[in-house]
């Protein structure tokens, strides 16, 4: 069964605690701390798998878990890392916060594989806190929560182009015609249930087609099975609405144009922007009608500025110019899949916990100040700054947590360092 919808809840590991022990050996009654790390909770990752066509394995699984990390041991023994858990999915497949509806990833272009929830990072072991005055510390730090998100799973068709219109018109006939998908084809209203996709190949190259199953009046507001599928539209570069020009079910093309377009910009107003090209499908059934009604649709939407191209699926006739045509249409455009930008950063819910950090400055040089506490810490323990994305969440972090603002109060300057933790940054204004 196609699912191009699932909810699940992703749960990243657990950092194990540090552990408290002494070394006790023959002849060493009094060793001192040897209590070793805990190791880091593991990952949740989503990767694209570009075999899968459908988010149908999420259906029947609510909960996906990354493996805890293990406790620090004796002899400064560190606990082994917690497995990663990776998630795969179509290409395509647009991962959301549930809570929000804001985008946290699209699996598609380049990013074939991102981490979504990192892992705690484990607790430090007794062996750490031995000092001069505390030889014998019975302390060890605890391993940081695991972090849990319930996630929406949409997944996008990644198409050149949307062929749609009312329930059969011929759009999966054209499509079965112009390519080497093979739909369902049948003379019943919403046969298509599932979009289909197929390629094109040209001289000057190929480009994918979907067939987005019947939209019907009132789809953007939830109504008929067109709505489940107007996300699939979203990524496609060129519209091809298809118009049954013959009437074969007594409607009028016309106001199947208007109705559907009314749907569409209903959804966004950002499809409706995209070309559109006018396919009067059906001209096979046409004989024998006094007025020919391909010239009443040309005339219509002509003086709306589209393009009408008169076309039967069944006999093939006029789909070169069409097919000609909407090749020149996709030269104009980026072939790059449309993706959409990260919105919402996991970690952003250690930014609204009220957690203590301090900013200080270095007594010897002036010019490099310390940012240290839980609150930084943690925010360490979930964040790659190697990557973009994961640096990306650090400024964010650092702005509006009010940190910068702190940084200013205490007197930085442009070129001065920040040290946290082991890293070490230039402020820039």
């Amino acid at each position: 069964m196609f699912a191009d919808r699932a909810k699940i809840i992703i749960r990243s590991g657990k950092g194990g605690d540090g552990h408290v022990s002494f070394r006790r050996e023959l002849y060493v009654p009094d060793g001192g701390p040897d209590g070793g790390d805990g190791g880091r909770g593991g990952d949740v990752i989503f990767e694209v798998d570009k075999g899968q066509t459908t988010l149908g394995d999420y259906r029947h699984r609510r909960k996906y878990s990354a493996k805890d990390g293990q406790e620090g041991g004796k002899r400064r023994c560190h606990g082994a890392d917690g497995d990663d858990i990776i998630l795969k999915v179509p290409e395509g497949t647009v991962i959301k916060d549930a809570a929000s509806g804001k985008v946290i990833a699209d699996m598609s272009g380049d990013n074939l594989r991102q981490t979504i929830l990192k892992g705690g990072k484990g607790g430090t072991g007794n062996m750490h806190y031995a000092t001069a005055s505390m030889q014998a510390p019975k302390y060890a730090k605890p391993g940081q929560p695991a972090m849990e998100l319930e996630v929406l799973l949409e997944l996008k068709l990644i198409a050149d182009v949307g062929l749609i219109g009312f329930p059969n018109v011929g759009k999966s006939t054209l499509l079965s015609r112009l390519t080497n998908a093979k739909p369902k084809i049948a003379n019943y209203h919403f046969t298509t249930l599932d979009p289909n996709l197929g390629v094109v190949d040209m001289e000057d190259g190929g480009f994918v087609i979907a067939d987005i199953p019947g939209l019907i009046e009132g789809a953007s507001e939830g109504a008929g099975l067109g709505h489940e599928f107007l996300r699939h539209i979203e990524r496609t570069r060129v519209l091809v609405h298809v118009l049954d020009a013959a009437s074969t079910e007594g409607r009028d093309p016309i106001e199947d144009f208007d109705t559907i377009n009314k749907e569409l910009a209903s959804y966004s107003e950002e499809i409706m922007k995209k070309p559109m090209l006018v396919a009067a499908n059906k001209v096979d059934s046409i004989g024998g009608l006094e007025d020919d009604p391909v010239m009443h649709i040309r005339e219509v939407l002509g003086k709306r500025g589209y393009e009408v191209f008169p076309i039967s699926g069944v006999s093939g006739e006029g789909l070169p110019d069409l097919l000609h045509r909407i090749s020149s249409l996709l030269s104009q455009y980026d072939r790059k899949p449309v993706t959409y930008e990260q919105e919402f950063f996991p970690e952003d819910a250690i930014i609204r916990e009220n957690l203590p950090y301090t900013v200080t400055r270095d007594e010897k040089d002036p010019h490099i100040f310390y940012l240290e506490g839980p609150r930084i810490e943690k925010m360490l323990g979930y964040t790659n700054l190697d990557s973009e994305r994961g640096f990306a969440f650090f400024q964010k972090f650092l702005k509006d947590g009010g940190i910068l603002d702190d940084l200013v109060k205490a007197g930085i300057q442009e070129g001065d360092t920040v040290r946290i933790y082991g890293f070490e940054f230039e402020y820039i204004l």
